[in-house]
């Protein structure tokens, strides 16, 4: 438990952040600094905003929930960078703040006048995160990148399915995009630091498929040392240890993850199988062994995860000290102990909705400085006069005038 005691100022307190992406990587590294104290301002077309406010389920407001948990914390103000005005006041942004997190195609926001040289030239200490399906540099670099693709081209979805069959998504399909938005968020971090020491501003190069890639263990020195190239192994993964992998339980629709990665954790579930034997040198109580005898392990512990029902599974998993955990489905979620212990799952009222919308708690947790959600996704806009007024020292007549001109 933990004793010390927590502070109400955070550790981005002080920090500003014009979020001019769409979706969720570059947005989601702008989420987590807001998470942490940093004023996050959303810059948005004035034509529909971001388009994230359109994918998932809708709500009475008419964005949808996905956009509520993934633009909490953040400021909505609406500027069309189309125009030479718009141009302007993006300017005048960029010489208040100290983050820039975009995401679109290289030679967009150059072809605009607001490419990272004139940027950095109107503000030396500004640190930009550029997010693309392949980074700013390559000859990819032009192509059209969305997580889907990444997981393709980084390797892993060629590994995601059964044996010989198709290659399916893996898991969700925006595991890419989570993943570039948490590197891209390290590495406003360390621009962060190193700002500190040196009063000079830099920019991140962050590609969608090299986030993935970077997440294949051993994938890249095992085809240059020796060729290997990994196939699908469906629910069970035998390269490194067995059991290790998905089992059915008794229950119809139920299952159970079983990871036996040493000798130790496979006599403890041999114990729990109720048949200590197995775990014997001369059966299969040597990791080699299990290997070369993999199809006959797997069966049966498949055999035995499928004769229980999946609670009395785990609990005598749990009281031998077996490896094993249940496949949890978003409802399963809402029902776990743990999850609720810790507090993953947090409720927060939405007035414009009239209703409580429950989402993923903060992560990663702090214990003198934990993160906040102070609000759900804003309605388009509705920052835009508090932003230009306060922020840029506009008068009511010149906000409204960009107004007319539909530039905001």
């Amino acid at each position: 438990m933990n004793t010390e005691q927590t502070e109400t100022r955070l550790p981005l307190e002080g920090i500003r952040v014009i979020d001019a992406a769409t979706v969720i990587a570059a947005p989601y590294s702008a989420c987590i600094l807001g998470e942490f104290g940093a004023e996050v301002i959303k810059v948005e077309n004035p034509k529909g905003g971001d388009p994230m406010r359109y994918f998932g389920t809708p709500t009475k407001r008419k964005d949808t929930l996905a956009w509520l948990s993934e633009a909490r914390n953040k400021k909505s103000v609406t500027l069309d960078l189309h125009l030479p005005e718009g141009v302007e006041l993006f300017k005048k942004l960029i010489e208040n703040s100290d983050v820039l997190c975009e995401n679109f195609r290289p030679g967009t926001l150059e072809k605009w006048g607001l490419g990272w040289d004139v940027l950095h030239k109107i503000n030396p200490r500004l640190i930009m995160l550029r997010v693309t399906g392949y980074g700013q540099t390559g000859p990819y670099k032009d192509r059209p990148g969305f997580a889907r693709v990444a997981h393709a081209v980084g390797g892993i979805a060629f590994l995601s399915g059964m044996p010989r069959g198709t290659p399916v998504t893996p898991g969700s399909t925006t595991i890419g995009d989570y993943l570039t938005g948490l590197y891209g968020c390290i590495g406003i971090l360390m621009a962060l630091r190193h700002r500190e020491r040196t009063g000079r501003g830099q920019y991140i190069d962050a590609a969608l498929y090299e986030s993935v890639f970077r997440c294949t263990d051993e994938l890249a020195p095992a085809y240059g040392m020796y060729g290997t190239v990994r196939e699908r192994h469906g629910p069970t993964h035998n390269d490194f240890a067995c059991p290790h992998g998905h089992f059915p339980t008794k229950d119809n629709g139920k299952w159970v993850a079983i990871s036996c990665v040493t000798d130790k954790l496979f006599e403890r579930l041999a114990a729990a199988m109720g048949r200590p034997e197995l775990a014997a040198p001369h059966v299969f109580g040597d990791q080699k062994v299990r290997m070369e005898h993999r199809h006959d392990v797997n069966e049966i512990v498949r055999d035995w995860c499928g004769s229980l029902p999946r609670e009395e599974l785990l609990a005598r998993c749990f009281a031998a000290g077996a490896p094993a955990g249940p496949l949890n489905s978003i409802a399963d979620v809402f029902g776990d102990r743990q999850f609720h212990s810790r507090r993953n799952l947090v409720a927060i009222d939405e007035p414009d909705i009239g209703e409580t919308v429950i989402v993923p708690s903060v992560m990663p947790r702090l214990s003198v400085t934990p993160g906040r959600i102070k609000h759900l996704g804003p309605k388009l806009g509705q920052d835009t006069d508090e932003i230009l007024s306060g922020l840029l020292g506009l008068e009511p007549q010149e906000i409204e005038e960009l107004r007319k001109k539909r530039v905001i």
